[in-house]
C-alpha cells in the first residue's frame, strides 16, 4: 500500500491506492433504504425481483456511502477527504453479499493559484465487488492541503 497521510506535494499523477473491504448484507440494504432511499427495489424482495434490477439492489447512495467510508478508513490523504465536486455512475447494482473495495488513482494535480497551502486533486475511484465487477465509478475533485510548515 502507498504511504498513508499524503499531502499535496507527496502525490503524483498515476499514483494508486487500494482500500480494505466491506460486506453488504440484505439487512444493511433495507436499513439504509428505509432511512434514505425508500424505493421498493431496495426494500421488498418480491417487488425487487419484478423490477428493472431483477432482485434486491442497494441504493447507489448506499454504495457511495460505503465507498466513502472505505476511502476515509484508508487514510490516503493526510487532512481528510474534502470533496469539491464529483461525477458518479453505477454501472451495475450492489447486491446482498457483495464484498466491496475501492481502488483509486490520481489523475490530475492542480496547485491553487490563490491559496498557496492547497490544491485540487482529481481522482478516479472504482468500487468493485468480489467478482471484480465495477459497481460504482467516481471522478472526484478533492481539496488537498500541503504539508504544514511551522
Amino acid at each position: 500500500m502507498a504511504n498513508d497521510s499524503n499531502y499535496l506535494e507527496d502525490l503524483q499523477v498515476g499514483q494508486r491506492f487500494e482500500t480494505g473491504t466491506h460486506t453488504i448484507t440484505e439487512a444493511d440494504i433495507k436499513a439504509f433504504a428505509s432511512a434514505f432511499d425508500p424505493q421498493p427495489f431496495h426494500l421488498d424482495n418480491a417487488r425487487a425481483n419484478a423490477s428493472l434490477f431483477g432482485g434486491l439492489a442497494a441504493s447507489g447512495w448506499h454504495t457511495a456511502a460505503v465507498s466513502m467510508r472505505l476511502i476515509v478508513d484508508r487514510r490516503f490523504l493526510a487532512d481528510g477527504v474534502i470533496g469539491a465536486g464529483a461525477e458518479v455512475a453505477w454501472p451495475r447494482p450492489t447486491r446482498p453479499g457483495d464484498i466491496l473495495r475501492v481502488s483509486g488513482e490520481v489523475l490530475e494535480i492542480i496547485p491553487s493559484t490563490s491559496r498557496n497551502d492547497r490544491g485540487t486533486v482529481v481522482m478516479r475511484n472504482e468500487t468493485r465487488n468480489q467478482r471484480d465487477e465495477v459497481v460504482q465509478r467516481m471522478i472526484a475533485k478533492l481539496v488537498v492541503f500541503k504539508r504544514h510548515t511551522t
